[in-house]
């Protein structure tokens, strides 16, 4: 049995991990409502074929989805900034 855990959602995007009961997640799913724009590719090359995904996310869309992404992973001293209780931190009591 899984589940949908969110990472990061508004009426325009969901970003998620499924969790289930006996493993750890290994991927990440992003689903976008109603996307400006998308498209879907397929390109062989030299017998080899490679499949292409394109979307346009709205940048404040992209924004939002990578906080939330940095705060799950707890990455904030990754992206250049001390780690503690600064703006984006899980351990900010004002975010």
């Amino acid at each position: 049995m899984s589940t949908k855990a969110s990472i990061s959602y508004s009426e325009k995007h969901h970003l998620y991990t499924q969790e289930l009961l006996s493993e750890e997640p290994t991927t990440v799913f992003l689903e976008l409502e109603n996307p400006t724009e998308f498209k879907v590719e397929k390109e062989t090359f030299r017998g080899k074929t490679t499949d292409t995904l394109t979307m346009e996310i709205p940048a404040e869309v992209m924004d939002q989805i990578a906080i939330d992404w940095i705060k799950k992973l707890e990455l904030q001293g990754a992206v250049g900034g001390p780690v503690g209780r600064e703006l984006g931190s899980p351990e900010n009591p004002w975010d």
